[in-house]
C-alpha cells in the first residue's frame, strides 16, 4: 500500500471527492491530483520548512516583545472603553478586562474592537460602578504578544430615577440594575454589514422557534410574544433604513407585540462607543414592556425620533442624540415630527439624560384617549435651542425636572386636557414662555385652544424668559401654582380657568412616587453638558450662536447640512 506525503504552506482549502476507486484532491492552487483508493493507505500532511522573512524588510513581523501606545481611556455609566495606536505588524487585537478586586481576566467580544485608521477602540458595556482593569494584547497569525498593555478605569451606576423603574426590581430592559447584563441575555451585533444576515432562533409559540435571519425577521417573530430571554441589540457605526424597517414600520426600527397579554419585554437596544448612528430611521414601541433605548444618535428620522405609540410600560430612554427628522407635510414638521413622543395608553416612562438638538416639536406626551395617569418622568435632558412641547402634557401625571433648557424659542412645559404636572429644579436660559396653561396666564390662545391643566412650580431658576405668571401674582389668570417647599399640597379649589380640573399632588402621594435626589440648580448645567447625550458628548461637534438661534425656530441649514453630510469613521470591526 502507498502512503501519500501532502507538502505545503499556502493550501488554505483541500477538497477529497471520492469516487468508485479513486478520489481526486482538489488544490487550492486549482490543480488537481487523482489516485486509487486501492493504492493508498493513509494520508500524511507534512508542513513545508518556511524561510524567515528578513530583517531588514520594509515590512517586518510584530515582535512579541511591544506593545500597543494606548493614547485615551475612560470609564462611563456602567462601560468603559480603550484606545490605542494601530501596532505595525499586528494583524488583530485581544482585550480583556477585569474589576480590581478579581484574579483573572474576560475577554471582550471581537465585535466590540474597531478599526478608525489612525486609531483602535474597543468599548466594554456592562460593567457595573467600580474600578477595572483593562489589557490589551497584539496577535499576530493566531499568536499573542508576550507584552500586555494595561490601563484603570472607573465606572459609574447610570441614574435610575423615574418613573419607568417603578416596581420594576430586575432592571428595565436586558441589564440588571446594577448595570450587569441579565441572565441568559441574548446580544445581537447590528451593524450596517450584519442587519440582514444576523441570525437567531427566536420562540414563536408555546413549544416551537423559527430560524430567523436578518434583524427585521427577528423583531418581527419577538411580536409573537413567547421570547422569554433578555435580548441586547448592540447597534455599532452608522446604519441606514435598508433592512431595518421590514418588520410593520416603514420609518423605525419596531418593537411591537401583537396583543397586549403577551408584550415583547426585556429588550435594550445601545449604542457602542461614541458613534452609533441610526441614519433616516427612529425607535417606535408598540404594546413592549421593560424596554430600554440607550447611547444612540438619531438623524433624518421619517416620523418620530422614539415614539412610544400604544400601551407601553417600564420604557427607559436616555443618554441619545435626537437631531432633525424628515420635514413632514404640515408647516410645523420643517424639522420632522415629534422627536419623542409617547401616547395612547403608555405609562411608566422615564425621559433622560437625552441632547436634544434645535427640535421642532420635542415631547408630545399623551392623547385625548388615555385611561389614567400614566406617571411620566423628564429628568437631566439638554433641550438645546429646541422649540416647543418640554413636554406638551394632555391628562397625564409628569414629573419634571433638573433639565437645561437652552435657549428655547417658543415655550417650555405645556399642560392642557387636565394634565398635571410638577416642574421643579430646572434650569431656563432664555427660554419665551418657561410654563403655559392652555387658555390662561401668559397663553393668548395660540399654545392651545383645549381645556387646561394645572402645573405646580418648585425651585426653578430663569433669566430671559419673556412672560411668567405664577398663582400668587394673578390668582385667574396664573402659568403656575409656585410652592416655597417641595411637599407643599397644591390646594383643592385651585381649579385651571377653562375645564375647572385641579391638581392631584401626584407627588406628595408615597404609594406613587419613587425616591429621588434633585441636583442644585446652579450646578445644573455642568452637570448635563457632561453627562447628557451619548457617551463623552458622541462624535459629532456642533455650537450654536445664542445671539441668533436663541429666538429663531426655523431650521438651522449649516447643522442640517451638516448632519445630511455625516459620515462615519469607522474602517472596520475585527469581528466582523
Amino acid at each position: 500500500m502507498k502512503k501519500l506525503f501532502l507538502l505545503g504552506i499556502l493550501m488554505i482549502t483541500v477538497t477529497f471527492l471520492w469516487a468508485q476507486n479513486s478520489f481526486v484532491i482538489y488544490m487550492s492552487d486549482g490543480t488537481t491530483v487523482d489516485y486509487p483508493t486501492s493504492d493508498v493507505d493513509s494520508i500524511v500532511f507534512v508542513k513545508k520548512e518556511v524561510t524567515p522573512p528578513d530583517s531588514s524588510s520594509s515590512n517586518p513581523s510584530v515582535s512579541f516583545t511591544d506593545s500597543v501606545q494606548i493614547t485615551r481611556s475612560g470609564g462611563w455609566f456602567e462601560s468603559g472603553f480603550v484606545e490605542w495606536t494601530p501596532l505595525n505588524g499586528a494583524s488583530d487585537y485581544n482585550v480583556y478586562y477585569k474589576n480590581k478586586e478579581a484574579n483573572s481576566y474576560s475577554a471582550i467580544d471581537k465585535m466590540l474592537i474597531r478599526n478608525y485608521g489612525s486609531y483602535i477602540r474597543a468599548d466594554i458595556p456592562g460593567l457595573p460602578a467600580g474600578s477595572y482593569d483593562l489589557k490589551i494584547v497584539p496577535v499576530e497569525k493566531g499568536k499573542e504578544g508576550n507584552k500586555a498593555s494595561v490601563t484603570s478605569i472607573s465606572t459609574k451606576s447610570h441614574n435610575r430615577e423615574g418613573f419607568a423603574h417603578f416596581n420594576n426590581n430586575t432592571g428595565v430592559g436586558a441589564y440588571n440594575n446594577d448595570g450587569s447584563l441579565k441572565e441568559n441575555a441574548v446580544i445581537l451585533y447590528i451593524t450596517e454589514k450584519s442587519k440582514s444576515s444576523i441570525s437567531l432562533s427566536v420562540q414563536t409559540s408555546s413549544t416551537g422557534f423559527t430560524e430567523c435571519v436578518g434583524i427585521s425577521a427577528i423583531l418581527k417573530a419577538l411580536q409573537k410574544g413567547y421570547e422569554s430571554r433578555p435580548i441586547c441589540l448592540r447597534l455599532i457605526g452608522k446604519i441606514s433604513i435598508d433592512g431595518i424597517n421590514e418588520s410593520g414600520d416603514t420609518n423605525n426600527l419596531l418593537i411591537k407585540a401583537s396583543s397586549t397579554d403577551k408584550p415583547v419585554q426585556n429588550i435594550t437596544i445601545e449604542g457602542i462607543g461614541e458613534d452609533a448612528v441610526c441614519y433616516g430611521f427612529g425607535i417606535r414601541c408598540n404594546r413592549a414592556r421593560s424596554i430600554e433605548v440607550r447611547n444612540l444618535a438619531i438623524m433624518l428620522f421619517g416620523d418620530d425620533g422614539i415614539a412610544l405609540e400604544t400601551a407601553n410600560s417600564n420604557i427607559w430612554i436616555h443618554n441619545n442624540d435626537i437631531f432633525y427628522g424628515t420635514a413632514g407635510g404640515d408647516a410645523d414638521q420643517v424639522k420632522g415630527d415629534g422627536s419623542m413622543d409617547l401616547k395612547n395608553d403608555s405609562k411608566y416612562i422615564t425621559i433622560s439624560y437625552n441632547h436634544f438638538w434645535d427640535s421642532g416639536k420635542m415631547s408630545l406626551c399623551g392623547m385625548k384617549s388615555e385611561t389614567g395617569e400614566n406617571w411620566i418622568s423628564y429628568h437631566h435632558n439638554w433641550f438645546d435651542h429646541s422649540d416647543s412641547r418640554h413636554p406638551r402634557i394632555r391628562t397625564m401625571s409628569v414629573h419634571i425636572y433638573n433639565n437645561y433648557y437652552d435657549g428655547v424659542s417658543k415655550y417650555g412645559v405645556g399642560v392642557t386636557y387636565g394634565a398635571c404636572a410638577f416642574v421643579e429644579n430646572n434650569y431656563f436660559r432664555n427660554c419665551k414662555y418657561p410654563m403655559l396653561i392652555s387658555m390662561q396666564g401668559s397663553d393668548s390662545g395660540t399654545f392651545s385652544g383645549e381645556n387646561g391643566g394645572i402645573i405646580k412650580s418648585f425651585n426653578n431658576y430663569m433669566s430671559g424668559e419673556k412672560s411668567y405668571i405664577t398663582y400668587q401674582q394673578n390668582s385667574s389668570d396664573f402659568d403656575a401654582y409656585e410652592v416655597t417647599n417641595r411637599t407643599d399640597l397644591v390646594p383643592s379649589d385651585i381649579k385651571c380657568k377653562q375645564g375647572a380640573t385641579g391638581y392631584n399632588n401626584f407627588d406628595t402621594n408615597t404609594s406613587v412616587m419613587y425616591s429621588y435626589t434633585p441636583d442644585p440648580t446652579d450646578k445644573l448645567v455642568e452637570i448635563i453638558e457632561n453627562e447628557a447625550g451619548r457617551i463623552n458628548g458622541g462624535d459629532f461637534a456642533w455650537e450654536f450662536d445664542d445671539s441668533q438661534d436663541d429666538d429663531d425656530y426655523a431650521v438651522n441649514n449649516e447643522l442640517m447640512q451638516a448632519i445630511q453630510n455625516y459620515t462615519s469613521q469607522l474602517v472596520s470591526i475585527f469581528g466582523e
